[in-house]
């Protein structure tokens, strides 16, 4: 059986073995979301740009760059948190 360490981090410590009934909890999701209040600004500026090409038939507008600088910010936060749970 697992034990809590921090339920804030959702951390657990569990024995060397893994159950067949128990499943793994992937800490990068509960990071990203935790990240996320930290990349407002790229995250308006993608939204900003979706609202502005909304119209776009033609196809030639996108805002893959504006979603990468999002993405790219919620990694480089979490990156931080999730390698010094890494073992």
């Amino acid at each position: 059986m697992c034990q809590v360490i921090q339920p804030s981090l959702l951390t657990f410590t569990c024995p060397s073995f893994a159950m067949a009934d128990e499943e793994l909890v992937d800490q990068k999701k509960y990071f990203e979301e935790a990240c996320k209040p930290k990349c407002v600004k790229p995250l308006l500026e993608y939204q900003a740009c979706v609202k502005r090409i909304q119209g776009d038939e033609s196809g030639h507008k996108h805002c893959t760059g504006q979603y990468f600088d999002y993405w790219s910010c919620i990694d480089k936060c979490v990156a931080v948190k999730l390698f010094q749970k890494l073992k």
